[in-house]
């Protein structure tokens, strides 16, 4: 009975019948291992490798380092270094012979140095570049000069040199004079025609809105730059907005910035630059635009500068809110329901956050982006409003400029034919006393 008592207390330790009794036991205890560990060498004991030590197969034949150049599966190619710097090098080559044909065929005789021009004030940022207000000093002559970092992305390189041609080839009272340009590396100075008394939307934006007669006389102006432009160079502007148009104390209004310009192709263009909030409908929607879409933008700028804000403002009623727009860019679109009626306290709460028609420039709209774009492209455009409050003329003019089709839209070549823009021409408002107001 004592020889059958062992083997049955030995079935009741479960513990020895999970252990394997041929190895020796581990020196510190632990609990037992649930499963047996697989036998070597056979399919289970391959481990997989850890992840972090996976590497990537080679690849014959290997990479080797040859004078400089790297040998990459047989094919030479430069080190990214020795590629930026050919790069670079490359540009350089282009800049410099761009801008001494510019110096041959330029009319003015400035012999531009970084040394002979001393910073004066600081103007502000434009397309790609500072801006700063500089004296040439061995002529005396006051200048604006934007500084362009050389090495930017490849299509602002393009901008510099498009915009370094433009400047050069326009001959034109309304557009800025182009006094020639350098390298400082790593930079290009730009200089050009300084109008000392800012653009039009610093203008407004210090006195409040713009007398309308004033407008006319901008109206003008940059229609008949849009026209020379276009009819001499074949260029689209595609960026006008109240920055962008500038003034002097003469009483001189020039257009600026051809960083966005371009040479049409047929006529036509379709690349999607410029401001976005200054857009015509058929860009926003990506169709093809002509010069037409620079006659949008001339029409939202004068609204703006009559108004003394960016014209797409929020609704001043309290039932309704433009800045919460449900549509997309598709005008098909069924409308949304209507939201739930706003309690006194939502409508107090909102109106403290409502912008009334800041310029998103300057960060004071309460519309996305978005938003704004949907809003140009579905609802009806803006008009100089209240009606009444400016000549009729001035209100057809701005409604011919902001026709949503643009084959209805007029070309600026039309628009100086326009009764307003006639009677501007021969307005004897005196610019130039107005300028010495502010």
């Amino acid at each position: 009975m004592a020889s059958l008592a062992g083997p049955v207390r030995k079935k009741r330790n479960f513990k020895a019948l999970q252990l394997d009794v041929s190895k020796p036991p581990t020196p510190e205890p632990e609990p037992a291992p649930t499963r047996l560990a697989p036998a070597p060498g056979g399919a289970a004991s391959k481990k997989r490798p850890p992840p972090m030590t996976l590497k990537a197969p080679k690849v014959a034949p290997t990479t080797e380092a040859e004078g400089g150049i790297l040998t990459v599966n047989g094919a030479n190619s430069a080190p990214p270094t020795a590629t930026a710097s050919a790069t670079r090098s490359s540009y350089h080559n282009t800049l410099s012979s761009t801008l001494a044909k510019l110096d041959r065929n330029s009319e003015t005789n400035f012999d531009l140095r970084n040394e002979d021009l001393k910073d004066m004030q600081e103007l502000g940022q434009g397309n790609g570049g500072s801006v700063k207000k500089v004296e040439h000093a061995p002529t005396g002559t006051i200048m604006a000069k934007k500084i362009v970092l050389i090495d930017a992305k490849p299509s602002v390189r393009k901008q510099i040199l498009r915009e370094l041609q433009i400047m050069h080839d326009c001959n034109s009272v309304h557009i800025i004079s182009f006094y020639g340009a350098f390298i400082s590396d790593p930079n290009i100075c730009i200089c050009m025609e300084y109008m000392d008394k800012g653009s039009l939307d610093g203008i407004y934006k210090k006195i409040g809105p713009i007398d309308i007669d004033v407008i006319g006389k901008v109206a003008l102006a940059v229609l008949e730059g849009l026209t020379y432009l276009y009819d001499v160079h074949r260029i689209i502007h595609r960026d006008i907005k109240p920055s962008n148009i500038l003034f002097n104390s003469q009483g001189q209004i020039k257009i600026c910035d051809f960083g966005v310009s371009g040479e049409l192709i047929n006529s036509i263009a379709d690349t999607f630059v410029g401001t976005s909030t200054y857009m015509s409908p058929e860009r926003i929607q990506g169709a093809q635009y002509t010069v037409k879409s620079d006659v949008w933008s001339l029409g939202i700028s004068l609204i703006e500068l009559a108004l003394g804000r960016f014209p797409f403002a929020d609704s001043s009623s309290d039932d309704s809110d433009l800045s919460d727009f449900e549509g997309t860019l598709s005008p098909s679109r069924p409308a949304p329901a209507p939201l739930p009626a706003r309690t006194k306290e939502q409508k107090d709460k909102k109106k403290k956050r409502k912008s009334k028609g800041v310029s998103l420039q300057g960060g004071g709209m309460t519309m996305s982006i978005l938003e704004l774009l949907q809003h140009i492209v579905n609802e009806p455009a803006p008009r100089l409003a209240p009606e009444g409050r400016f000549p009729k003329e001035a209100e057809e003019f701005v409604d011919s400029c902001l026709l949503k089709d643009p084959e209805q839209r007029k070309t600026p070549k039309d628009l100086l034919k326009s009764s307003w823009v006639e009677h501007s021409r021969t307005s004897t408002i005196d610019l130039e006393a107005w300028a010495s107001t502010f």
